[in-house]
């Protein structure tokens, strides 16, 4: 299995997910309990559907915290490019989309228009939304601490420096085939086989 940072350039394969409530802070909370732990190439034989240009990232603990996973793929017209996973022995689901998100971005060649996918709403949110106040307030929310600070701000200056980025939700366990085939690259830590 390929992963911790490692790339593999290959022809595509499947997905699944885990619950994303984090307790610490929310980060995919809004995320279905269903999984199937598919395999990628489960994944790419059971869905078709869903956007097929994007890179696409999945993070997961369970328990959370506990033992997690991350996972990024890089698709042009239904073809895939790249991807990358990785897992840790104890972290939260925050983190993990975190390192997901970074690491997405990370596969995307410089000047490449790219929507790049995320079905955790707090990041999206975190930023498209509140970064930006927390930068000018010298990394510092009104109501507590930003939990995974360093990971935050290693996203959002990736994110700032690259502009032809456009970061989008979309829906977790819904069929959409790359983010299921994210979601699979994410909890591959939990199986024999990717």
């Amino acid at each position: 299995m390929v992963c911790k940072g490692q790339s593999s350039k290959r022809d595509g394969v499947a997905s699944s997910r885990s619950n994303k409530r984090d307790s610490q802070n929310g980060y995919g909370a809004n995320a279905s309990s269903r999984e199937e732990n598919l395999t990628v190439s489960e994944v790419l034989q059971k869905y078709t559907d869903g956007p097929r240009t994007g890179v696409f990232t999945d993070g997961a603990a369970s328990p959370n915290p506990g033992p997690g996973g991350w996972g990024a793929v890089y698709v042009i017209d239904d073809k895939i490019i790249d991807e990358r996973c990785g897992s840790e022995p104890y972290t939260t689901n925050n983190r993990m989309e975190l390192m997901a998100l970074l690491s997405g971005i990370q596969l995307i060649p410089a000047g490449t228009l790219t929507t790049v996918f995320t079905d955790s709403q707090l990041c999206v949110n975190t930023f498209t939304k509140w970064a930006d106040n927390w930068a000018a307030r010298n990394w510092r929310r009104k109501d507590g601490e930003i939990k995974n600070l360093e990971l935050v701000k290693e996203v959002y200056y990736a994110l700032k420096q690259r502009p032809e980025l456009d970061l989008r939700w979309i829906a977790a366990h819904n069929g959409q085939r790359y983010n299921e085939y994210a979601d699979s690259l994410a909890t591959a830590y939990r199986r024999s086989v990717r």
